[in-house]
């Protein structure tokens, strides 16, 4: 293993055992678990010399904050790639693959790409309020951000939503087929739990080519990229979604959530039952495809 990946491990882990070891459950229900995570995201992304945006919002009745921070295009300034994950737990979970692994991610990749200028702008978000009770309650971080985005007239030429990264098995059967997929299309669908997938609707297929592209420059780690109908209705489950109703592409990039990860939304979903090699990967394929996708 070369020092930068023992270094992104590290800080990977590191990440992820703050998030969800020492704050838990992150909910606006429990303010103190919410201004700790957002302080913890704020300083790491100061400490990296980025200028951190705060931009808040109603959420049926309390107030919500999504982070952001940007590194300007040389070029095309006005074109906006944009890597998000949300940072809220449902109550009844710690969180580690939902989502701290994607904020952890997240960090990681800004961090790598903190002094590459792109000819497009590289935009970076940490979503508040993707969980229960706001989901598709127009209370959602993304949601607000997508919308808003698109009233100042923000050309985002894709999206990409970190959503549950961390969780990887090798063993045949570990690997279910979303239920909504007919069953002769089940043998083209992987059947181990040890790939990364990139899914986008059928507008996006553009970016999910260009995205396995730069991925694969990057990385050896299995990359299943597929773009279906939204009627398949697993792949509307997060950030993404958002984008896809304002007309933007986007992609989720997952490991794939329940259909995977029996920790899900439970108690034991926890530090320890992550891969952080395989999630290092997946930093590098992301760095790779935002390298590509920045131009």
């Amino acid at each position: 293993m070369t020092h930068e990946r023992k270094q992104i491990e590290a800080n990977l882990k590191l990440h992820v055992e703050r998030l969800a070891g020492l704050i838990g459950p992150r909910t606006l229900a429990q303010p103190t678990t919410i201004a700790a995570t957002i302080g913890y995201v704020h300083s790491l992304w100061n400490d990296m010399g980025y200028e951190v945006g705060n931009e808040t919002f109603d959420a049926l009745g309390d107030e919500a904050t999504n982070l952001i921070v940007e590194r300007e295009g040389a070029k095309r300034v006005d074109e906006i790639v944009l890597l998000g994950a949300h940072y809220d737990t449902i109550t009844s979970t710690p969180g580690a693959d939902d989502n701290a692994s994607a904020i952890a991610v997240l960090l990681e990749v800004s961090r790598l790409l903190r002094d590459h200028t792109g000819r497009r702008t590289a935009r970076y978000v940490a979503f508040a309020c993707e969980e229960a009770p706001y989901f598709n309650l127009d209370s959602m971080g993304s949601q607000y951000h997508a919308r808003e985005s698109r009233r100042r007239g923000d050309r985002i030429t894709g999206m990409l939503c970190l959503e549950m990264v961390g969780y990887f098995m090798d063993e045949p059967g570990t690997q279910q087929v979303p239920p909504t997929i007919p069953k002769f299309l089940h043998p083209f669908f992987p059947r181990r739990g040890n790939f990364l997938a990139a899914v986008g609707n059928l507008a996006s297929w553009r970016l999910g080519w260009r995205f396995r592209r730069g991925f694969k420059k990057t990385t050896r780690l299995p990359l299943f990229s597929i773009v279906l109908p939204e009627k398949v209705h697993e792949i509307r489950l997060s950030d993404n979604s958002s984008f896809w109703d304002q007309g933007y592409p986007a992609l989720m990039l997952t490991d794939t959530s329940f259909l995977r990860n029996p920790n899900y939304h439970q108690e034991t979903d926890t530090p320890d039952t992550l891969d952080y090699a395989r999630m290092a990967e997946v930093t590098l394929g992301v760095v790779g495809a935002m390298r590509k996708l920045l131009g």
